[in-house]
């Protein structure tokens, strides 16, 4: 554990080139007075590094020292392959910068690490895109990584979902998402930063205009408040329904964490639940795809369309030997 912290220390100031005790320590999650021993323990070694006094100090490494990458553990070795992706990189025109930065990671690593590497990459590969999802043609989406690169305006040409669709937008990337394999270009300007899909971009335009995020602008803080936002407006209504041992077990998602919430059994080993739903019409369709392993006890709108299809359906896929000439299915002989 300590030899793993004193590589971090070092690769910390190479790449920050100057942290006082404090910054390491809330880096590190550890103490003031743990940092100082450390420090002692990298003088001890011969580490070239040095304190400054004064409010701009803190620790620096001598000039030009740089570390190789011995220290680095199997697990970290291996994260650090699995996080390539192929794919997305090719996508931002970063392909060759990616497969030349492994190939120097690789060069790096100690003989044993860079056998598991190899192993690794031999036997897992990453496809972050869904199974039933079409590849979206992002023929702008280098364009877009420059501006959000370099902090240049773009003007586009966008296609929205309501009226009018095709808008034009004067926009200031601020950051990418890939999500489910499918792109997003968080932008201003200010007071609130947007979500849009770089795949309903039309035209696009790189000004030499160049813009500065807000300030503490965090893409991955935003990301996760923008989620939680959608979902909280996603599901604003819920259905009581009853489900069979095989309908609960073919829920997902928010449905799925819902039955765990709400669920209570019932006999013959059904489940009562409340399930959060988006509309009534998604809610029909959804809960047609279970079939006879759901029940629909409220709202009422709900249970009648639902019954409704289904009668409409039972007529529809009905015997034809069994249908009356004026097109209703034949009730059959009476009864006595």
């Amino acid at each position: 554990m300590k030899s793993s912290r004193l590589l971090s220390i070092v690769l910390l100031l190479q790449t920050r080139e100057r942290m006082t005790a404090a910054q390491l320590a809330e880096e590190l999650e550890v103490s003031v007075r743990t940092v100082y021993r450390d420090i002692e323990s990298l003088h001890a070694a011969g580490v070239p590094l040095y304190g400054d006094a004064g409010h701009a100090g803190g620790y620096r490494l001598l000039a030009g020292y740089r570390t190789r990458l011995t220290g680095l553990s199997a697990g970290e070795a291996e994260a650090i392959f699995l996080s390539g992706l192929p794919g997305p990189a090719g996508e931002l025109g970063l392909g060759p910068a990616l497969a030349a930065a492994q190939l120097k990671l690789r060069a790096a690593l100690p003989p044993e690490l860079r056998e598991q590497a190899d192993r690794l990459r031999a036997r897992f590969h990453l496809d972050a895109p869904g199974w039933y999802a079409e590849d979206d043609e992002v023929p702008h989406l280098p364009q877009v990584a420059e501006a959000v690169w370099g902090g240049r305006v773009i003007d586009v040409r966008y296609r929205r979902w309501k009226e009018p669709t095709d808008v034009d937008r004067r926009l200031e990337p601020y950051g990418l998402v890939l999500k489910a394999g499918r792109w997003y270009l968080v932008a201003g300007p200010q007071p609130g930063a947007r979500t849009y899909r770089v795949d309903q971009i039309l035209e696009l335009t790189l000004r030499e205009e160049r813009f500065e995020a807000p300030a503490g602008f965090d893409l991955a803080g935003y990301w996760r408040r923008s989620q939680a936002d959608f979902h909280a407006r996603l599901h604003q209504d819920e259905a009581v329904v009853r489900l069979s041992p095989r309908g609960a077990a073919r829920l997902t998602g928010a449905a799925a964490r819902a039955l765990a919430a709400t669920g209570t059994p019932e006999p013959g080993g059904w489940t009562r639940a409340v399930l959060p739903v988006e509309s009534l019409d998604h809610a029909h369709a959804a809960f047609l795809a279970l079939g006879t392993d759901i029940e629909v006890l409220a709202p009422p709108a709900l249970r009648t369309r639902l019954a409704t299809t289904a009668h409409a359906l039972a007529a529809r896929y009905a015997d034809p030997a069994a249908v009356a000439g004026n097109g209703e299915p034949d009730p059959g002989p009476a009864g006595g």
